[in-house]
């Protein structure tokens, strides 16, 4: 009986070391990406996202602070890892500005994730990279 309640114990104390290696760290957007878009290679604009979800639905910030752009609505396709967010801003002048960010999450497995695609704001089109931080 002894040697069974051993064999239980050293049993137990494997699978709790096992557990939160497999254990998973939330839903794969959320967090903080950082990155940059822009239409060509050498005009680039940094980018911050806050992405949460709450367990039905991805919220979140694109830039956090005084000019924060508050996401809209975020569409993932789990059979390819693709994302789709979209957001209304202002120009300079006050005018609605829509962005739409259509991309790709790769190293999904990965804390420092990526998520690249192509980018538009208004008329301008161009790419983004984002890594989550």
């Amino acid at each position: 009986m002894r040697k069974r309640v051993l064999h239980l114990f050293c049993f137990l104390a494997c699978v709790s070391f096992l557990v939160p290696a497999f254990a998973q760290e939330g839903h794969p957007l959320t967090g903080t990406w950082a990155g940059d878009w822009g239409p060509t290679s050498t005009q680039r604009n940094h980018l911050t996202f806050v992405l949460n979800w709450d367990g039905k639905t991805i919220s979140g910030t694109i830039n956090p602070g005084p000019d924060a752009i508050p996401i809209a609505s975020v569409f993932v396709d789990w059979t390819n890892w693709t994302v789709r967010i979209e957001a209304d801003s202002k120009d300079q002048a006050g005018k609605a500005v829509h962005i739409a960010a259509e991309g790709k999450l790769d190293d999904v497995s990965s804390y420092h994730r990526r998520f690249t695609g192509t980018w538009s704001q208004g008329t301008v089109k161009g790419d983004f990279r984002l890594t989550r931080d």
